[in-house]
């Protein structure tokens, strides 16, 4: 703001190969047994409000199986007293359970006793495993086909509900079946061209019913289409730019992000209505992304810019010191994941001011960023190297090394399939669990 860049300060995390039994809560601890463990922290601390430690893994994601870095207090003991109207309830019920004075301080002389609270939450019975809903990784890959679009695939997408793959680049987009994702020498199942054979798919986006797929890129128009039974033109949104680079979906899907030079455009997709055309700087207009309230701005200007939905007003803004190739969140929407020139990946946090950096150091013509649908890793991938990386614990799952030069990528909403796009077509991988 002041025309100097410095650099913004980050936690700096690193991969880790180790085992995951290492790293994470043993499946088999319960959620129950946790729960003990932090009540008989409490009453060894002596009703004094207790600190959890911190932990070497802060990536949240969707599901809250580990602690993030920032420390959190936990509550007091629950008042439990009755109301003044019973007294003679009360009486019965025995001493209430009151916090201390203040926090940090010690309890009166009516706390209960630890033999007491020890023999009521032992009486807690515990939930069986087989209760808990569990959301795995993957352990593996099986990479089990090639799909030949004939072009350079710039931008990919593949549907969880029918595993069907959109493969994108110059003049036209090609459909594939499921039959044709495990297989080597398949055909298409359609070819969809594109308005004038030089126009070119930069960026596409699969709405969440899988029924729809929004494309952008070097055309004068935005492009919805349908895809139920036979994949047509739903819709041309007239754009005021000459090059759309990136694309970005509200988790509604009433909302689409454009990314223009110099400018965003904002468009109700539920009635194909442009609502405001959000100047954005010139050279921070790269890649974009949405998630709740908020959407996210970066480019060659190096600064990551966060803007308000609603009020459109520009809230903060981090100096990375390395071009923004790629801007993702995670299914929460509580985490926000950029991609640098770099190889480095920033993670953020969408509300609080947390910020950490996957320090890599190594130049890159491309990086591309993806979060899976359940939360527990995303893929990363850098020129023609693969990574798929555990959330919160960033161990690493698989590594994988393409031919060529990975321009795209994309993980179906099931979990299923990982593909990515380079020079001439697709691959395609099934993961293991």
């Amino acid at each position: 703001m002041n025309g100097q860049k410095q650099e913004d300060s980050f936690g700096v995390l690193k991969i880790s190969n180790e085992p995951e039994e290492r790293r994470n809560i043993p499946e088999n601890s319960g959620i129950s047994s946790l729960h003990v463990q932090q009540m008989q922290h409490q009453l060894d601390s002596h009703c004094e409000v207790a600190q959890l430690p911190s932990c070497a893994q802060t990536l949240r994601g969707s599901v809250n199986q580990e602690t993030s870095t920032v420390k959190y207090q936990q509550g007091d003991l629950q008042d439990t007293r009755l109301s003044e109207e019973e007294p003679g309830k009360a009486a019965q019920a025995g001493p209430s359970y009151h916090p201390g004075p203040g926090l940090g301080q010690p309890c009166s002389s009516s706390s209960p006793r630890r033999e007491e609270v020890s023999s009521v939450i032992r009486a807690i019975p515990p939930i069986p495993d087989e209760a808990v809903v569990k959301q795995k990784s993957p352990r593996g890959f099986w990479k089990v086909g090639t799909l030949r679009h004939g072009k350079r695939v710039s931008a990919i997408a593949v549907s969880g509900a029918t595993h069907h793959v959109y493969t994108c680049g110059f003049g036209y987009i090609r459909v594939w079946g499921e039959s044709a994702l495990q297989a080597w020498d398949k055909g298409p199942e359609a070819q969809l061209d594109l308005q004038a054979p030089q126009n070119c798919v930069l960026s596409c986006k699969l709405l969440p019913d899988g029924q729809s797929l929004i494309t952008g890129g070097m055309a004068q128009s935005l492009t919805l289409w349908d895809l139920a039974s036979t994949p047509r033109v739903r819709a041309h949104l007239a754009s005021t730019g000459r090059i759309c680079y990136s694309l970005a979906i509200s988790s509604d899907a009433h909302i689409c992000l454009a990314c223009f030079r110099g400018f965003v455009e904002i468009w109700d997709l539920q009635n194909q209505i442009l609502i405001r055309k959000q100047e954005v700087p010139t050279y921070g207009s790269h890649c974009v992304d949405i998630a709740g309230y908020k959407f996210w701005t970066g480019g060659e200007d190096t600064i990551l810019y966060s803007w308000d939905l609603r009020s459109y007003k520009r809230l903060y803004q981090h100096n990375l010191q390395n071009e923004i190739l790629n801007i993702t969140h995670d299914p929460s929407e509580e985490w926000v994941l950029v991609g640098l020139r770099n190889s480095d990946v920033i993670i953020l946090h969408s509300l609080r001011k947390e910020k950490f950096k996957i320090a890599t150091q190594r130049y890159t013509h491309y990086h591309n960023l993806k979060f899976a649908s359940c939360g527990t890793y995303f893929v990363t991938t850098l020129d023609e190297s693969i990574q798929c990386l555990e959330a919160p614990s960033l161990r690493r799952l698989f590594q994988v090394q393409e031919a060529s030069d990975i321009l795209s990528c994309d993980v179906s909403s099931d979990n299923q399939y990982f593909v990515t796009g380079s020079k001439n077509s697709a691959t395609v991988y099934k993961l293991l669990y």
